[in-house]
C-alpha cells in the first residue's frame, strides 16, 4: 500500500523508475559487478570470477524479495546484497564484495541514480528554456505594467518577464553541468578511505571501477563521499525549485480575478470547485509553489548530513532515503506542471492594456519628469513639480497628463506636441533589444549544444 504521494501522485514514471527498490538494486549490483572486473584486471581474482559475478549481478537473478529476507535476518542492507549476489555465484561467490565497505558500494551506486535523476533533470530544463525563448520573442513588445512593492510601476514587457524567467532557467542548465564534475564521483576506498583492504592496487582498482560505471573518483574519501557534495546537489535543485516558484507565484498573481493578464491552461472537463462552477483555480501554479516548500526543507537535513563523528556515523543514511528521492521526484513533478503551464498560458489583450491604462496615466510621472528635465528644468525641481501633479491626480480621479497640461509651471518647458509621445506603449525603453539580447545568447548556447551531440 502506498503511503508517501512521490508513490502515486506526483512525478514522472520515467522518474520513479530511478528510485524505486529494485532499479536501486540494480545499481548496488552493478557497482559490485564493476568492482570484481577491476580485481580481475589486476590480477587480484580469477577473470571467469569476474564474469561469473557480472552475469549474475542482475535482478533477474538476485531477486529483492531475498535481499530483504536476508535483511531481515542479519539487520545489514548491503551484507544482505552481498549474500544474495554471493549464493548465485556459486564457488566464485567468495570473491563478491573482495576489499569494500558499505558505501564504497553504495555511494558509487547513489552517483548513478543521481546521474541518471540529473539527466531528466536537464531535458526538462532544456524544454522550457525553448517554451520561454518562444514566449520572450512572441511577446517582446507586448507592453505591460510593471509592478514593485504590489504596486503599478512603469510600463515593462512581457517578453522581458519571459526572459528573464529564461536567463535564470540557463544558469541553472549551467550550474547543473558545472556541478556534475563534483558531484558524480564515486569511491572504492575501503573501511576508512586508506586502501588498505585493497592493498597496493587500491587506486587502480577504484580507478577502473570508476572508468567502468562512467564516474570520476573521489580524491579522498574516508568512509564515505564527502556530503558537502551531496549538500551541493540539494541546494541546486532547491534553487532551481525557487525559480519554478518565482514563476507560478507570478502567474497565480496575474491570474487574479482583478488583474487577469494570463492564466494557466483550463480544461474543457476540469472542475475548478466542488461548491463553485464558475472557478478557473490555478492549481498547477499552487502546486508547484507549495511543492517547492518541501524541497527548500529538505536542503537543512542536506546541510546536517556534512558533519558526521569521526570518519562517519550513520546518522546521515535514514535522511539520505528519504531527501533523495524525495527532493528529485518533486522537483520533477514541478518541472513538468511547468512546462504544462507556459506552454498552454492564456493571454488577455484587453486587460493587459486596462491595467496599463488603470491609473489615468499616473505611471507616467517619470517619462514626464524626465521629459522636463530635457526641456531645461533642474531634476529636483520636475521631480517635486510632477509628484504635487500625480498627488492631484490621484485624489481627484483625473488623468495626470491632462493635470499636467493644466499646469503654468510645466508649461513654460512643454508644448501640446511634447505631451503627444507621453504613452504607456512608448516608455519600454530597451526592452526588446534586451530581450532580444538574451534569446541571442540562448539561441549560441544551444547550436553549441547541438554541436556537441
Amino acid at each position: 500500500m502506498a503511503v508517501h504521494p512521490i508513490d502515486y501522485r506526483y512525478g514522472s514514471e520515467e522518474m520513479r523508475k530511478i528510485w524505486e527498490e529494485e532499479n536501486k538494486l540494480q545499481k548496488l549490483l552493478d557497482v559490485e559487478a564493476a568492482l570484481a572486473r577491476a580485481h580481475a584486471k589486476v590480477g587480484n581474482i580469477p577473470k571467469k570470477s569476474a564474469e561469473v559475478i557480472s552475469e549474475k549481478a542482475n535482478t533477474k537473478y538476485v531477486k529483492l524479495e531475498r535481499v530483504k529476507e536476508i535483511e531481515a535476518e542479519i539487520h545489514h542492507d548491503i551484507m544482505a546484497v552481498v549474500k544474495a549476489l554471493s549464493e548465485v555465484c556459486g564457488e566464485h561467490g567468495k570473491y563478491v564484495h573482495l576489499g569494500a565497505t558499505s558505501n564504497d558500494i553504495i555511494d558509487t551506486a547513489n552517483a548513478l541514480l543521481i546521474k541518471d535523476s540529473l539527466g531528466i533533470v536537464l531535458k526538462d530544463l532544456r524544454e522550457l528554456r525553448t517554451i520561454l525563448k518562444e514566449l520572450a520573442k512572441k511577446h517582446k513588445h507586448t507592453a505591460c505594467i510593471g509592478r514593485t512593492h504590489g504596486q503599478h510601476a512603469v510600463p515593462t514587457t512581457y517578453g522581458m518577464k519571459f526572459a528573464i524567467w529564461l536567463d535564470e532557467i540557463q544558469r541553472h542548465i549551467e550550474r547543473i553541468e558545472q556541478a556534475k564534475e563534483r558531484i558524480l564521483v564515486g569511491q572504492m576506498s575501503g573501511a576508512v578511505g586508506t586502501m588498505a583492504s585493497f592493498g597496493e592496487k587500491g587506486l587502480q582498482v577504484q580507478r577502473l571501477v570508476m572508468e567502468d560505471l562512467g564516474l570520476k573518483p573521489a580524491r579522498i574519501s574516508n568512509q564515505i563521499i564527502q556530503r558537502d557534495i551531496y549538500a551541493e546537489l540539494v541546494m541546486i535543485l532547491a534553487l532551481i525549485a525557487s525559480t519554478l516558484d518565482k514563476i507560478a507565484l507570478e502567474v497565480r498573481n496575474l491570474q487574479r480575478t482583478e488583474i487577469l493578464e494570463v492564466s494557466e491552461p483550463f480544461g474543457k472537463k476540469q472542475v475548478g470547485s466542488s461548491t463553485m462552477p464558475h472557478k478557473r483555480n490555478p492549481i498547477r501554479s499552487e502546486k508547484i509553489c507549495g511543492l517547492a516548500r518541501i524541497i527548500y526543507s529538505n536542503v537543512i537535513p542536506a546541510l546536517l548530513n556534512n558533519p558526521l563523528w569521526h570518519e562517519r556515523d550513520l546518522t546521515n543514511s535514514s535522511v539520505e532515503r528519504v531527501i533523495l528521492p524525495e527532493t528529485f521526484m518533486l522537483l520533477d513533478e514541478m518541472l513538468k506542471n511547468m512546462k504544462k503551464v507556459l506552454s498552454g498560458l492564456e493571454f488577455f489583450p484587453e486587460n493587459i492594456k486596462r491595467n496599463l491604462y488603470l491609473t489615468n496615466n499616473l505611471i507616467m510621472a517619470e517619462p514626464l519628469m524626465l521629459k522636463l528635465t530635457e526641456k531645461g528644468m533642474g531634476r529636483q525641481e520636475a521631480h517635486e513639480v510632477v509628484r504635487q501633479i500625480a498627488m492631484k491626480a490621484f485624489y481627484e480621479k483625473r488623468d495626470l497628463i491632462e493635470i499636467a497640461k493644466e499646469n503654468e509651471v510645466v508649461r513654460e518647458y512643454l508644448d501640446d506636441e511634447d505631451f503627444k509621445g507621453l504613452k504607456p506603449e512608448n516608455y519600454i525603453g530597451l526592452a526588446p533589444q534586451i530581450v532580444d539580447g538574451v534569446i541571442r545568447y540562448i539561441e549560441e548556447i544551444e547550436q553549441k549544444e547541438a554541436q556537441r551531440s
